[in-house]
């Protein structure tokens, strides 16, 4: 690929994961995306949409002179998702996929994907009313509808006539898809199924002795969980509300774990206040005895 500057972009042979159900549908995608200015994919959750959207984008060719601009309510996630879609170009964060967030970026001139929050293309329309970096824009989850992404969506239904060049896809969730649609003139609904898997609900009866508050009653019912009391020894993903209540229960699981040398195990706290860096623990989703502690606001 060579941009308008006369640079040649190294853009690996492009793999789809055959287990994502997105993968069957990229070409019906890339056909929409062909043929009409504003294309709704209505994904259901584990569909693959956020991580192979660009990639689509990128086999048609888009990102070639400008950007693939790709947009994420919060910080945390648009840095994973440029970590994740990087490894599967085999890249390194920061060339061909970077990310930029408020007070964070890792871009490069060799950049063709850029993620970023809805906050950071509303500021970049500031001075780039009408947004030429990009011929491609990518809105995703839209169905959480923030003043954000409103204002957004609005912004861009006004300025799309004047870039007749520039696609937009916007993303959502199966609810009230067909609200974005009527918003952008009728564009076309690609629906793509998710990945759900069989989820067991367990209810604890009352216990007296797990009276200790919050955090004792969890550490609790993490021992029972490590000891086999719920079948199959797992992992164990604990949400909370907010930063201090995170850092507490972490601390009190690393002192169980430290106090009794039988206990396996590792808490991962993983919150939208995160620095950069620390926000990727190097450690195998598959692995036995990670507790996750995350926020309850989808960080």
């Amino acid at each position: 690929m060579q941009d308008n500057t006369g640079r040649v972009r190294c853009v690996p042979n492009i793999v789809y994961p055959q287990d994502l159900p997105i993968a069957a549908s990229r070409l019906e995608i890339a056909r929409a995306i062909a043929s009409h200015q504003v294309v709704i994919i209505a994904g259901e959750t584990g569909s693959g949409k956020t991580t192979q959207l660009p990639k689509i984008c990128l086999e048609m060719g888009r990102g070639v002179a400008q950007l693939i601009g790709h947009t994420q309510p919060r910080r945390l996630a648009a840095r994973t998702v440029a970590v994740r879609i990087a490894q599967e170009l085999g890249s390194e964060v920061g060339d061909l996929v970077g990310y930029q967030v408020r007070f964070t970026d890792r871009v490069s001139e060799n950049m063709a994907i850029k993620l970023m929050t809805d906050g950071i293309l509303l500021a970049e329309m500031q001075h780039d009313s009408l947004l030429r970096k990009y011929d491609t824009l990518i809105i995703d989850e839209a169905h959480e509808r923030s003043l954000n992404i409103d204002f957004l969506l609005g912004y861009l239904k006004r300025i799309l006539p004047q870039r007749p060049d520039l696609k937009l896809i916007v993303t959502s969730a199966t609810i009230d898809v067909k609200s974005f649609s009527r918003h952008f003139d009728d564009a076309p609904i690609i629906e793509v199924s998710g990945r759900t898997f069989p989820v067991e609900t367990l209810y604890l009866g009352l216990d007296h002795e797990r009276d200790g508050g919050l955090d004792a009653q969890i550490v609790s019912l993490v021992e029972d969980i490590d000891a086999g009391q719920f079948g199959a020894r797992g992992d164990v993903l604990v949400f909370l509300p907010g930063e201090r209540e995170i850092r507490e229960l972490a601390k009190a699981l690393r002192h169980v774990v430290e106090q009794r040398q039988a206990a396996r195990g590792v808490a991962v706290v993983v919150h939208a206040l995160l620095a950069g860096g620390i926000g990727h623990p190097q450690i195998d989703v598959g692995v036995v005895g990670v507790v996750g502690l995350t926020n309850s606001d989808n960080c």
